[in-house]
């Protein structure tokens, strides 16, 4: 423990990414409530992420909570066309790929087809460059910049929305396990991102509220009907579940 204290304390910015991950971990939260305290007060910076803002993280203890929201608050969403074109021509700078002389034009075609990720735009990036080296091509231009995303961009286009893709996505948002949406825990962290699976398969697929159930391993109507009728109605009130929603309703159907 000694070793995880001078590690972590002895820094002018700790970042810590998924901070929600720490949920359920006593020990941990409670280590990390004193280094906290020990950077906050040493006048260090603490940078920290999380799907969600902590007022919407349910079983972080409350003096976690207060101390995350101390500080600034930031949404951060999925990049817009400008921003997914400078990450592209910043890429290109990094790694020095100036001499394959990449028009603008296909970096446009990158941009405006990959919309999901940072991760998959540049590894879009990659891929044409070695599409490129690999055929010997005399320029880059849009006819190989289609043919080096072909896969990727039908597979955004035409991707069927299906419960078990609304499952697995959900429950990579939320960082339980798809066993989890399908038992019957009832623990906030568990239940609310059934109930928004629930809400998500009703109203993206055409699986009526028994199939549902099933799907969700043999709940019945009633509990379906319930769990997508509070989804609805909290969506109403609720800017941050709303706001939740439709980014996973984006990881879903990005086109």
């Amino acid at each position: 423990m000694s070793k995880f204290r001078d590690k972590y304390r002895n820094n002018d910015v700790l970042l810590i990414d998924d901070i929600q991950f720490i949920i359920g971990k006593e020990s941990t939260q409670e280590e990390f409530f004193h280094t906290f305290n020990h950077l906050h007060t040493s006048g260090k910076q603490i940078i920290i992420s999380s799907d969600k803002p902590p007022k919407d993280i349910e079983t972080l203890e409350a003096r976690l909570r207060t101390r995350f929201e101390w500080g600034l608050i930031a949404d951060i969403s999925a990049p817009d066309y400008e921003t997914r074109m400078a990450i592209l021509q910043k890429k290109i700078e990094l790694d020095h790929l100036e001499k394959y002389n990449i028009p603008r034009d296909v970096l446009q075609y990158i941009a405006e087809n990959i919309k999901t990720n940072i991760r998959e735009l540049e590894g879009s990036l990659n891929k044409l460059i070695a599409l490129y080296k690999l055929n010997n091509n005399d320029v880059i231009d849009i006819s190989l910049a289609s043919e080096a995303l072909r896969d990727i961009v039908s597979s955004q286009n035409n991707r069927k929305v299906t419960p078990e893709l609304i499952l697995d996505i959900v429950s990579d948002h939320f960082g339980i396990s798809i066993a989890d949406l399908k038992s019957n825990k009832r623990s906030a962290d568990i239940a609310n991102p059934r109930q928004i699976a629930m809400y998500l398969i009703r109203t993206m697929t055409e699986v009526p509220l028994k199939g549902i159930g099933i799907i969700l391993g043999g709940k019945d109507h009633s509990t379906v009907k319930y769990g997508v009728e509070k989804i609805t109605n909290e969506m109403k009130r609720n800017e941050t579940l709303s706001n939740t929603i439709n980014i996973i309703k984006k990881k879903i159907n990005p086109a």
